[in-house]
C-alpha cells in the first residue's frame, strides 16, 4: 500500500514578494467590510484591507479616515457637494522615499486635501481608492471594486 500524505490548509496561502498591481485587479467586488479602528464612519473592502496587510500600510487606511470628517473636509463638501458623495484618493510616490497624498473630486479637478509623506516603502508607485458615501458609512475600495 502506498503512503498517504494528509495535507491540512487552513486560511489563505501567504502570498511572497511585494504587492502588485496584477494582484489587485482579482478583487471585484463583494459585501464583506471591516470597520476602521478610530473612525467608526469608515469602512473598507476586502481590497483595501489587502492592500494595507500586504503592502504594509494600515498607516494609508488611517491617514484617509483621519481625513475623513475633518475641518477641510468638511470645507471642501460645503464647497463643492459631490464630495460629500464620493471623492477619489491617490498615493502617489516621489523621489526617493516621500509621496503624496490627495484627494480630489473628480480627476480633472484639483485636490482639495494634499498630505505630503515623509517616508514610505510603499512597493507600487501608485494606488488609488475611491470613497462613497452611504448615508451612513464612508466605503474605501478599489477601482476594481466598484
Amino acid at each position: 500500500m502506498p503512503d498517504i500524505e494528509i495535507i491540512h490548509v487552513t486560511g489563505k496561502p501567504k502570498e511572497e514578494g511585494p504587492l502588485t498591481e496584477q494582484e489587485l485587479r482579482h478583487f471585484t467586488g463583494d459585501l464583506e467590510r471591516t470597520r476602521h479602528g478610530l473612525n467608526r464612519q469608515v469602512i473598507y473592502t476586502p481590497g483595501v484591507e489587502h492592500v494595507a496587510e500586504r503592502g504594509q500600510a494600515y498607516w494609508l487606511i488611517d491617514a484617509i479616515a483621519s481625513w475623513i470628517g475633518s475641518e477641510p473636509f468638511h470645507r471642501a463638501a460645503a464647497e463643492d457637494p459631490r464630495i460629500s458623495q464620493m471623492h477619489f484618493w491617490t498615493l502617489k510616490l516621489g523621489e526617493g522615499t516621500t509621496a503624496q497624498l490627495y484627494a480630489k473630486a473628480d480627476s480633472p479637478d484639483e485636490p482639495f486635501i494634499v498630505q505630503e509623506i515623509e517616508y514610505t516603502d510603499f512597493p507600487l508607485q501608485q494606488i488609488d481608492i475611491w470613497a462613497a458615501f452611504d448615508g451612513e458609512h464612508w466605503t474605501l475600495y478599489l477601482p476594481s471594486e466598484h
